[in-house]
């Protein structure tokens, strides 16, 4: 079985071709071959998140992937590249603090029913591979944009209860955030933990909109140049 590798140039490597994980193959090369192959892993168990690749133009993790003959393997999109297939991850958890993704003001006075927590279970899931960062097409044309990675884990905390203060959240996503999404829902199919962030960005729109904001690209609608209607 032969594999590529995009590393400074394509390199191609041949292993065997039983059936493994691509880190299982990955761990082969660089112990047999070439020992300055350089990847991330840790838990190899699709917990951690950090082996995060891509497979054939697709986000996956290595761990998890069953390696072919004839693979790309290439690193993740959006990020720096350290080196090989490891990327610098620093400006995607950047843009969480942009989002105010955290939960910021904590009421001790609400009690959550088990229905209240399956508003956010599979949110909580999330396991920081990135993928979904990487697949987003809209870096390519706003790099300020603030992407599913951190607007899922808004609505993670928006819709938490227990949050005394969501509108802040939402005041702060408005710009470079919900409305620049294009919904193409890549995001969602990469995802590891099956978490659609499309539905989520979906979500904070609606929330958004009960706030009293609107798609910006629909505020001149129906205007012309000198802000008469047109028809």
């Amino acid at each position: 079985m032969k594999i590529k590798i995009q590393r400074e140039t394509l390199v191609e490597y041949e292993v065997e071709s039983k059936d493994r994980t691509l880190l299982e193959v990955l761990n082969e090369i660089k112990t047999t071959q070439d020992p300055s192959l350089t990847y991330s892993s840790g838990c190899r168990s699709s917990v951690c998140g950090s082996c995060s690749v891509r497979v054939n133009s697709k986000e996956v993790l290595a761990c998890a992937y069953h390696a072919k003959d004839s693979d790309l393997i290439e690193p993740m999109r959006n990020s720096e590249v350290i080196r090989d297939l490891v990327v610098n991850m620093d400006r995607a958890y950047g843009f969480n603090a942009k989002a105010k993704a955290w939960q910021s003001s904590l009421s001790q006075d609400v009690l959550l029913t088990p229905e209240d927590e399956k508003i956010n279970e599979v949110q909580s899931d999330c396991i920081l591979c990135g993928s979904c960062y990487s697949a987003c097409p809209v870096y390519a044309v706003n790099e300020e944009f603030l992407g599913p990675f951190s607007l899922t884990r808004v609505w993670r905390y928006v819709s938490d209860k227990r949050e005394e203060n969501p509108k802040d959240k939402i005041d702060t996503i408005q710009t470079n955030g919900v409305w620049d999404c294009t919904l193409c829902n890549e995001c969602t199919l990469v995802c590891p933990q099956d978490i659609s962030s499309k539905a989520d960005i979906e979500k904070l729109r609606g929330r958004s909109s009960m706030a009293g904001y609107m798609d910006p690209n629909f505020a001149n609608f129906g205007a012309g140049f000198d802000g008469s209607p047109t028809f």
